[in-house]
């Protein structure tokens, strides 16, 4: 640990990382507590009966399962503006200020017990993590100078920061949600984006060098906005534009977690905990983070000794192996499906094996993306094409909800099934075609020092 007492704020150390770093991380660990609070109960929420002590809106589940793609859609792909506020109007870091304000007040709405407060608390969350969510990334690569191997493990603090507020949420607001008052769970995630927002403003003096809006009366920064885009920075936004049409698939799969398989749990998985008591569905939404939070560390180190070895370690390489990984945990969820159609119900143990390999998916490929995006995108459409990146996984949620539907007619084993077999198809697809890929970058992950 560097000493502190000698270096402007901005530039000090800690544990080989800028500090500027750990308030993003705390900044991003409580907004996604109360996303992910909210998330967990956003579907148990809109299929509760109007009749029940603890009332919801009572919709079906294709309903509930609509409503879940439109608004996972809207909130990623409201990074589109959200990027183009900080490249043009306001830089990163006030961007990221004003999201977390919006975020605080749609949260605060959403605690709220009526029908207009619900979808006006849904608009403000939607429009806060637009501000909020490319911005915050981005800054997180601009801690960095290029070529700087630091980076990859950065966004793995980063990411770790997500999936402590993941794990903690649906463990606090799904259990008072689900046993007490749903909005009373709506309400603790309020609490957890004001605590965030706090943290943010504090830590302004450790972000001065980051997020900055790039000035157009500087002749230095007047040239990077006006020059056309160079050969290989067109090569590289296209690799990008393929490296986003396998986020778009990785989420349609990965989020059926809290759309279909958030039912799942709470209609037809057996929950009862040894005959004790019976575990809410929506602490299940847990699962993938603790997972996240137990193997971050294995998955990062095995990837650091397999580079080690010289062996083929691009990001698009963990990319396509993420995605087979976690194509392969939906098998899980056939074995499941069927174990219902037999028996009436199917065990837990499923549910948290198909999270297993899909959190070993995503630890492959999504902090990796992040990386990916910081190395290869323009300077000057930093945040456009990192709101591009949000907006691929608001379709890909989009999808999950679409695919959500069709699974209440079509089948939920034939769903499962179908995901294991064409997503793993399409890794294996990516692997074969690495080389020619690869070349687009530009030599854009070679050097990393």
């Amino acid at each position: 640990m560097d000493s502190i007492t000698q270096k402007p704020a901005h530039e000090r150390q800690m544990f080989g990382h800028p500090v500027g770093l750990y308030i993003l991380f705390f900044t991003e660990l409580w907004e996604r507590f109360s996303y992910y609070g909210m998330r967990a109960l956003f579907t148990l929420f809109l299929v509760a009966e109007t009749s029940a002590q603890n009332a919801g809106f009572g919709w079906t589940n294709e309903e509930a399962l609509a409503l879940y793609g439109w608004y996972t859609m809207l909130v990623y792909v409201s990074s589109i503006p959200g990027g183009w506020i900080a490249d043009r109007l306001l830089g990163q870091k006030k961007t990221v200020m004003l999201g977390g304000a919006l975020l605080c007040i749609g949260h605060a709405v959403l605690a709220l017990n009526s029908e207009m407060t619900f979808y006006l608390g849904c608009l403000f969350i939607i429009l806060g993590v637009g501000c909020l969510k490319p911005n915050i990334s981005s800054m997180v690569g601009g801690l960095y100078r290029d070529k700087d191997a630091r980076r990859d493990l950065g966004f793995y603090i980063f990411y770790m920061g997500i999936n402590i507020g993941g794990f903690l949420a649906p463990i606090i607001c799904g259990w008072v949600g689900e046993k007490i008052n749903w909005h009373y769970g709506f309400g603790l995630a309020a609490i957890g984006m004001f605590v965030g927002q706090a943290v943010y403003i504090w830590g302004q003096k450790y972000l001065k060098h980051v997020g900055n809006l790039i000035s157009k009366k500087n002749e230095a920064d007047r040239e990077i906005l006006n020059r056309p885009l160079t050969k290989i920075e067109r090569d590289r936004v296209k690799v990008l534009l393929i490296s986003f049409l396998l986020i778009i698939l990785f989420w349609a799969a990965f989020e059926q977690a809290g759309g279909l398989m958030n039912l799942y749990a709470k209609q037809k998985t057996d929950r009862d905990f040894f005959g004790l008591f019976t575990i809410p569905a929506s602490i299940f939404q847990s699962v993938n983070s603790f997972f996240i939070i137990t193997l971050a560390t294995v998955v990062g180190a095995f990837w650091l000794r397999w580079r080690k070895k010289g062996r083929e370690a691009s990001s698009l390489f963990k990319i396509a192996v993420g995605l087979i990984i976690m194509a392969l945990g939906f098998g899980f969820m056939s074995a499941a499906s069927i174990e219902y159609q037999n028996t009436g119900s199917s065990a837990m143990y499923w549910l948290i094996l198909a999270y297993l390999f899909h959190t070993i998916g995503e630890l492959c490929a999504s902090p990796v993306s992040l990386s990916f995006i910081t190395k290869l995108a323009p300077l000057k459409y930093a945040s456009i094409i990192m709101g591009l990146y949000w907006a691929a996984t608001g379709l890909g949620n989009k999808v999950a909800g679409l695919i959500g539907e069709v699974s209440q007619d079509l089948g939920e084993f034939e769903i499962f099934m179908g995901i294991t077999i064409v997503w793993s198809l399409i890794g294996f697809l990516v692997i074969a075609l690495l080389k020619p890929l690869k070349r687009l970058t530009h030599g854009a992950e070679e050097g990393e020092t």
